[in-house]
This record gives structure tokens, sequence and C-alpha cells, in this order.
């Protein structure tokens, strides 16, 4: 063999039974977590940060896409709109459902990295193109393609997990969450309150100018700024994935070294479809993601999300969390288009015996709402064996 070549597979710093490779990304972070046990406060507000612009688009458009889907002209009856509305509602998770696992794999190959920051470039670009949407289908194009290509939440969990030692993996879930629920928060506000400006703000917007010609175009201006600077931000993230040809075996990871019990390894490195603490919890993630849009609960996704990460090895996370993302988006495309065919059919049954009008629609939220609460149960919700070792 090459000496050159044996030498180049030599770990360069060794602290304990630990190897550590000068140019690995990954080795850098796993000495990052052992010789430092506090929180990592800024590699967390990185992850807050980004998660949030990523969060952003997707609730803002719901305040004013009543008035944007009756703007087109595309619904023959007022009764319709909200049919219309399920459907660009829901375009952005479609499109988000079937790319997620792709984005996954390129994470785990190519790094966390180089996914996030394309996703921001997308999100800059289609974000901006919805609020200068025209017509319906434009409408729906752009919030497809802004949920395709845009493949930021995936990585961001696992980057959350392997940015923090183990007794902080709760921590980093729940920024995630927290990060989340307030972007969910903000996108509407920030949507209600500068969605027509020159309707609302006569004095400072006047009718002929862009804002009023595109009235839907100010909020989603301002999340694209805000996404530009995370965007240059996002720059200064640290990658997580291990890059050198070692003993794979001799690379150091506190959150998914394989901790041995009885000759077997706690953290599963089998097929991901066969990996039933995986599976399990991803189904859960999907049934309460169904109605996410008109219940959020920030607690039980950051125990799904503990539980999703702590089923698999680093090599995995990031298509584990992309079949999350892939499975939890589909539900969520489905949840605001059966919601909007429910709303349009429930305004018609105004004088129903039974649950009138919008009655209906959240007694069939609490059902699903039910069926999530079953799910958490044994046995059919497995706990992966390093988390109760």
């Amino acid at each position: 063999m090459d000496e050159n070549n044996e030498e180049t597979q030599q770990p360069l710093l060794t602290t304990n039974t630990t190897s550590y490779y000068e140019n690995c990304p990954g080795c850098q972070i796993d000495l990052f977590k052992e010789t430092n046990p506090r929180i990592p406060f800024k590699l967390l507000f990185y992850v807050w940060i980004i998660v949030l612009c990523a969060a952003l688009p997707i609730s803002s458009l719901f305040p004013f896409l009543y008035f944007m889907i009756r703007d087109f002209h595309i619904a023959k009856r007022e009764e319709d709109i909200g049919y219309y509305a399920g459907y660009v509602g829901s375009a952005y998770m479609f499109g988000r459902a079937l790319t997620s696992v792709l984005w996954g794999v390129i994470a785990d190959r190519y790094g966390r990295k180089p996914v996030i920051i394309f996703g921001m470039i997308t999100l800059i670009i289609f974000n901006t193109l919805f609020g200068l949407s025209t017509s319906f289908w434009m409408a729906i194009s752009t919030r497809f393609l802004l949920g395709s290509l845009c493949g930021i939440l995936g990585p961001m969990r696992a980057y959350a997990s392997e940015v923090c030692r183990k007794e902080y993996q709760a921590l980093g879930m729940s920024i995630i969450s927290t990060s989340w629920g307030i972007g969910l928060v903000m996108g509407p506000a920030l949507g209600g309150f500068l969605a027509q400006p020159a309707e609302k703000y006569e004095n400072v917007f006047p009718k002929d100018s862009l804002f009023g010609r595109f009235p839907y175009f100010l909020p989603c201006l301002l999340i694209s700024i805000f996404g530009l600077g995370v965007f240059v931000l996002s720059f200064s993230l640290p990658e997580t994935l291990h890059n050198h040809k070692g003993n794979d075996e001799e690379c150091h990871d506190s959150y998914d070294k394989p901790e041995m019990n009885e000759g077997k390894s706690l953290v599963s490195e089998e097929s991901l479809l066969k990996n039933w603490p995986l599976m399990s919890s991803i189904i859960v993630y999907c049934v309460f993601q169904l109605h996410d849009m008109a219940y959020a609960e920030v607690s039980i996704t950051t125990g799904l999300f503990l539980l999703q990460n702590r089923a698999v090895a680093q090599k995995q996370r990031g298509a584990a969390n992309g079949i999350s993302m892939s499975a939890m988006s589909f539900f969520k495309a489905v949840g605001p288009a059966s919601g909007g065919s429910i709303f349009s059919w429930a305004q018609k049954r105004q004088d129903a015996f039974f649950l009138p009008g919008d009655q209906i629609v959240f007694f069939i939220l609490n059902i699903v709402e039910v069926i999530g609460l079953l799910m958490t149960f044994k046995p059919f919700l497995a706990i992966p064996e390093n988390l109760i070792s």
C-alpha cells in the first residue's frame, strides 16, 4: 500500500479512545462537543433563525389567500373560493412531499450545508415570484416549486441533532419546534398586516404603485429580504458530516455512536423502512400534521423529532428526516385541500340539524386528533432502545 495514502488514513488527533481527523468537519464538531460540555448557543441560534425563515413563507399567504383567489376570478361562485384556495395552500406541501427524501439523501452524501444554502436561494426566488402572481396557475406553480426545491427543514433537523451533546438533544429539537411555531405565527401576521397595502395605507402606497398593481407582493418581498440575510448567515454554518476515509468505527459522535448492549448496537443501521421505531414515530407525526394548519402542538412535535433522530445513525439521518418530511408533507398537502373542500361543503349546510356550518369542520378535526392520541400508546409507537437504556 502506498505510504502517503496510508498516512492520510491515520487520525491526526486522538483523545482517550476517540480519533479525529483534521480536515473532517464532522470530526471537528465531535471534538467541539467532547471538549465543550456547555450548550452550543451560537449553533442553536443558527438553527433557530434558518428554521424561522423557512417557516415564514408557509403560512404567510393564508390571511390573504381568499382575496388572492377572488382577484384571479377563477371561482364561478363565492362558495368555491375555498376549494381553489385549498389547492394553492397544498401545492407547497405536495412539492415538498415529492422531493424531501431526495434532499435528505443529498444531505447525507454531500453535507447539510449545501442543501441549506440552495434551499435559501430557492426560498428567495420563488417566494418573491409568488407575491407577483397574476393568475391561479402562476400562484400554484410558484408554491409547488418553492416546496419541491427548498429542502431545508429535514437537514436542519439532522443538523440540530448533530451539533448538540446527547444531554441537549431535546433542547435542539425544541429549538426546531419553537422556531417553526413562531414562524407559523409571524407569517400570517405579516401576510394579514401587509397584504393589499394600497387599500389599507393609501397615503404610503398609491394605487398605481408596484404594490397597488401587485397587492400581495409586499409581505412576500419582506420575507424574501429576510431570507437574503439568512442566506448570507448560512455560509457561517459549520458542516457536521464526516468526510474522511478512515475507519468509521474510530469516528466519535456523542449522539449516535453505537452503544453496545449484549453485543448489539442500540442504533439501528438496517433499512429505514424496516426500522419500526423510526416508522412508527413518522406515522404518528403525520397524523398530527394532517390538521397542523388548524391545530399546532409544539411538545408533540419536539418529542417525535427526538424519537426519529435517535432511531438512526448519522449516515442515515438525512434520509430518515427526508422520509419524515415527505410523508408529513403529503399529509399536510391533503389537509388544506381536504379542509378547503370540507369548508366549502360546510358553508352550504348552515341550517343542517347535526353540526351545522363550521361545526362539522371542527368535529372532523377532533376525530383526527383522537386517532393521533391513540397511536401514541404502545404497542404502536416504539421507542428507540438508546432512549430507554
